[in-house]
């Protein structure tokens, strides 16, 4: 992990510019949102890696009162990551110290799509890296076919539903556990009580930043006419403030990854049927489509069927909240979910009554940024999570440990397990391993009694936390 932070501090010059010619992506973006984002991944491991590999003590009944019970990380062997081409770098290599840290070997897969970062991983990581463990395999669809017809024990994949369900069959040949990071349309709800200036602020910056190009940006707003005009006002303002009266010339905004992205973003642009109130201009020879914001859109139209992953902001107007949580009820469950209202029962609503793989209120995609938070989706925006320690785990096994000697107080508390079997064996094992919500100051007592009154004792005490222990299981 110390030669893995290495490799980002010595070249990350290369890095921006391999970000710039895949995606024409500004320095800024790639620093923070890439680069300093895995440095700062890798600092975590670091300083936490040392806490996370220690075994961890689970509670005991009182059968096995004399023993050892706790939990132990293993490695899960070759894991195979399988990397996105939106953001190349953090995404292919984003779980890579949390698999170094849970002791796996590694094969990075980039996304062929970002042909230039693709490269450079493949260039750099041998050099930093031991190549008998941590390894890149470049390459398009062949190559990713014959790495899913080898068995790996852990398959961590990012990118579409359409892929991810490819590597999930194949993932099944030799029953390999997969992390499915899919994506999907991540809804944004705005209510009469937020700071427009602010929200407009936010919202401007997520759903731009890489020209939309990110799993978690903002899809589509749902909000009332009133609000919207406001919303659309202030917008107006702020684009013009950052980008210029002409977006294409400003050095700070994306390019669509190929044509072939082009043309389908420029196909949602040409049919939805809504009217462009921002932006709208496109370039297909410079792959530019502008900060382009659309109302009046029919939810059943093209552009509200997929994840847009551009930059397009439809926005489809409702009458209360109440309507916007039956709207995104009625579709699959986001990876990401906005709400901007300072009304607190309006938060609760939205929580409680909507399924996502992550919210937030007031802002959006800085969630990403928290490692102390799992980042995954649910149903089809994806399955498991990763970030901080969640990527040790995703990486481990968790193996059950129960240590046992040889002690005859521990011996007699089981022995009614063995034949031949009478009716007080039954009872005095269901006694002793009846699941009950122990007060912790008689959960002590066991302990106490083995020393001072032997298995005798146990049994008494143990019939007094019958008696007197909360609950039962």
């Amino acid at each position: 992990m110390k030669n893995l932070l290495k490799l980002f501090d010595e070249n990350e010059t290369k890095m921006c510019e391999a970000l710039m010619a895949d995606l024409r992506k500004p320095r800024q973006e790639s620093v923070c949102m890439e680069i300093e984002y895995l440095r700062n991944d890798i600092r975590g491991c670091l300083n936490n890696v040392a806490d996370w590999v220690k075994d961890t003590q689970v509670e005991k009944n009182i059968v096995t009162i004399m023993d050892s019970t706790y939990l132990t990380m293993d490695p899960l062997g070759v894991v195979l990551i399988i990397g996105a081409w939106n953001y190349p770098i953090q995404i292919s290599l984003g779980p890579l110290a949390g698999a170094i840290s849970a002791g796996n070997c590694v094969v990075i897969k980039p996304s062929e799509m970002a042909s230039a970062s693709a490269e450079l991983m493949a260039e750099l990581i041998p050099l930093y890296m031991d190549p008998d463990c941590i390894n890149v395999v470049t390459g398009g669809v062949t190559e990713t076919t014959d790495l899913l017809n080898q068995q790996f024990d852990y398959i961590f994949f990012t990118g579409g539903g359409r892929i991810g369900k490819i590597v999930r069959e194949a993932s099944n040949k030799f029953l390999t556990p997969v992390t499915l990071e899919l994506g999907g349309k991540s809804p944004v709800y705005i209510d009469s009580t937020a700071d427009m200036d602010i929200t407009a602020k936010r919202l401007m910056w997520a759903k731009y930043t890489n020209l939309g190009q990110t799993c978690i940006a903002p899809d589509y707003i749902l909000c009332t006419e009133q609000v919207a005009d406001d919303f659309i006002a202030k917008s107006k303002v702020i684009l013009k403030e950052r980008y210029g009266t002409d977006p294409q010339t400003s050095p700070d905004l994306c390019r669509i990854i190929n044509k072939g992205h082009w043309e389908r973003l420029n196909n949602l642009l040409s049919t939805c049927n809504g009217k462009v109130v921002v932006g709208g201009e496109v370039d297909p020879d410079d792959l530019y489509i502008a900060p382009t914001i659309i109302t009046d859109v029919d939810p059943e139209a093209e552009i509200m069927q997929h994840e847009i992953f551009g930059p397009l902001f439809p926005i489809l107007t409702v009458k209360d909240r109440k309507e916007a949580v039956e709207f995104i009820n009625k579709r699959d469950k986001p990876l990401s979910l906005y709400v901007f209202s300072t009304d607190k029962e309006t938060q609760e609503d939205f929580k409680r009554n909507t399924s996502s793989g992550s919210m937030v209120f007031n802002d959006a995609i800085v969630h990403l940024s928290i490692e102390t938070l799992p980042f995954g989706g649910v149903g089809p925006s994806g399955m498991g999570s990763y970030h901080g320690k969640y990527t040790f785990n995703t990486f481990s096994h968790q193996k059950a440990v129960l240590g046992r000697d040889f002690n005859p107080i521990g011996e007699y508390l089981g022995e009614g397990r063995y034949a031949p079997y009478h009716e007080w064996k039954i009872n005095r094992l269901g006694l002793l391993l009846k699941n009950r919500k122990i007060p912790k100051f008689l959960g002590l007592l066991p302990y106490l009694a083995c020393i001072l009154l032997g298995a005798s004792g146990v049994l008494l005490i143990q019939m007094l936390i019958n008696k007197f222990g909360v609950g039962s299981g």
